[in-house]
């Protein structure tokens, strides 16, 4: 193996630990490991030291990274030593954005997603798992059956089904389905009526309920905001017990994958308290970073901002919602739609789903008092307004404040856009995984040339913009290896290339969901690399992304998951 510098930090006076008792390592070493990683395919993310020939762990930081020789001075007879073998070592995986609780939710609700997650190929089968769910959970008549992941892009019939369709499911039970995009919902007509949405409800403002053709009678699918005037009896709200379960579960699915550091991307403050409380009660295996909707400037002046973690959670910020879907049509563009939803005029922009106006307040509220946040914006309207608001906020600043102001999902971001984010130092965060999933209904919504440049991360690497990417938990599951290879590869489920100037590095993309992701979250000095003095957030691979095949990366296992310095999944 070859030489390395060794780079060791000095714990024995940080931690109050002295040497003796220490055993194997050498007097002025430092403590023992109670870890050491050994092998040719560590892969440490930082760019002063890429690869290394071993690392040690202490508790619950990285102490040593460097030559074989000089790491294993740090073992003793309680360490224990990893040999990788043909496996690789990488820096925990970092969750740009996500809604992590879906995760555990998933695992025992109603799931309506086409393939590869699940396998509703059409209207039928939707309505044939709802009918088997009603019997299977013996839900009684009145009570609302929910369900979600349908994909109307996927269906055979290419529609979303309508209160017609699923009243053929059942017409005892009001039946709330959200769609993959978690941005539409469609009902059956118990739920309408329930919910009291009639020919004479208006649309709210950011939403639409779309109407029977020829009529002013709802049709069942509800857009955006709409889906806030559901009001159906869901049955008796889970305890603080099973709250703190599913919490918990929904970490474990993350952690298989890899993921130690997960978002809760857009709860309430409400929910951010139950997570400290769980936390409190038993610390968490991974951390979990909420940010939080607020409804009035109030709410930014009462938010509990965190820097730090407590158990395993802090509140890390405020994510605001600024248009739509771009799967569900609904993203808001300055172009109209090749093609757009149902009865969609051939001006179709979309629309935005929040004041513009109050938007840009609230953002400069938030960089004054140094919160970060996270803004929606799939369409480039929408992003035209995010960025307005980050250089209206800085202009009336004598120093602009290291703000990393974060575009979440950023779908159709123009190149013109990438300058100004670059200038502004704001962070995109792509929902690359929308290449595949996607890319070939984007390429019918917008046509050749926007629908070949979504998620467009080589404008952004060209640019030097700071930039990550994610999977938007629950809308497809957490598989960052997936993911990654999504981002080098962009094949859509036909086998089309979309645009292929676009596609990463394998090396871009493990950056993006590591060190860049870490920047993401202003925890650059303490995360994202396998780096001595950094948090001890490790995963093993079966083998090494970097030497792999890229049509083979998705299919790469992740072997163990440490989380600082604990194993916190084998497979």
């Amino acid at each position: 193996m070859r030489r390395q510098t060794l780079v060791v930090i000095g714990l024995a006076c940080a931690l109050g630990i002295g040497l003796a008792g220490c055993g194997a390592p050498p007097a002025g070493v430092g403590p023992a490991a109670d870890l050491i990683f050994v092998g040719s395919n560590i892969v440490t993310m930082d760019p002063s030291q890429p690869t290394v020939d071993a690392v040690a762990v202490r508790g619950e930081t990285i102490t040593a990274a460097g030559a074989l020789d000089d790491v294993m001075a740090f073992r003793d007879p309680s360490t224990r030593v990893v040999d990788l073998g043909d496996g690789a070592l990488l820096p925990g995986f970092i969750d740009a954005h996500g809604h992590f609780l879906g995760a555990g939710r998933a695992l025992d609700a109603l799931s309506l997603h086409s393939p590869p997650v699940g396998d509703v190929t059409n209207i039928d089968d939707l309505v044939r798992k709802i009918q088997a769910w009603i019997v299977e959970k013996d839900i009684p008549p009145g009570q609302a059956v929910s369900g979600g992941g349908y994909d109307d892009s996927l269906l055979a019939e290419g529609r979303h089904p309508t209160a017609e369709d699923l009243d053929r499911a059942s017409t005892d039970h009001p039946i709330v389905l959200t769609h993959v995009s978690g941005h539409l919902s469609a009902v059956n007509s118990a739920a309408l009526v329930a919910s009291d949405i009639t020919a004479d409800t208006a649309d709210p403002d950011g939403g639409h309920i779309r109407r029977v053709e020829g009529s002013g009678r709802p049709n069942g699918v509800l857009e955006e905001t709409a889906s806030r005037l559901i009001r159906v009896d869901r049955g008796a709200p889970r305890t603080a017990d099973e709250t703190d379960a599913l919490i918990r579960r929904s970490i474990d699915v993350y952690t298989s994958y890899g993921t130690t550091t997960i978002q809760d991307g857009g709860t309430s403050t409400q929910f951010a308290e139950a997570l400290h409380a769980a936390a409190d009660r038993e610390p968490f295996k991974a951390d979990v970073a909420a940010f939080v909707r607020v409804g009035s400037m109030e709410d930014i002046d009462a938010l509990p901002y965190e820097e730090t973690y407590r158990g395993g959670v802090r509140v890390a910020g405020v994510k605001f919602v600024l248009d739509g879907s771009p799967q569900g049509r609904t993203a808001w563009v300055t172009e109209p739609y090749a093609e757009g939803p149902p009865g969609a005029a051939p001006d179709y922009r979309a629309y935005s789903t929040m004041d513009p106006e109050l938007y840009k307040a609230r953002a400069a509220a938030l960089i004054e008092r140094g919160v970060p946040f996270l803004a929606h914006a799939n369409g480039d309207a929408a992003m035209d307004v995010m960025l307005d608001g980050v250089d209206e906020a800085l202009a009336g600043m004598e120093v602009a404040p290291d703000h990393r102001s974060v575009i979440i999902h950023a779908q159709l971001m123009r190149a013109d856009q990438l300058d100004r984010a670059a200038a502004l130092n704001v962070v995109p965060s792509f929902f690359s995984a929308h290449a595949f999933f996607w890319g070939d209904w984007h390429r019918r919504s917008f046509g050749e040339e926007r629908g070949n440049n979504v998620s467009p991360v080589r404008w952004a690497i060209d640019r030097g913009v700071n930039f990550t990417v994610h999977n938007d938990a629950s809308i497809v599951p957490p598989d960052i290896m997936r993911l990654v290879s999504i981002t080098v590869n962009r094949k859509t489920r036909s086998g089309h290339v979309l645009g292929p100037h676009q596609r990463a590095t394998v090396q871009e993309a493990l950056h993006a969901v590591t060190l860049g992701a870490a920047y993401q979250y202003f925890e650059e000095d303490t995360k994202g690399s396998i780096t001595v003095g950094k948090q001890a957030d490790l995963v093993m691979l079966e083998t090494n992304p970097l030497t792999t095949d890229p049509a083979e990366l998705e299919h790469i296992q992740i072997l163990e998951t440490f989380s600082r310095g604990r194993s916190v999944h084998q497979r």
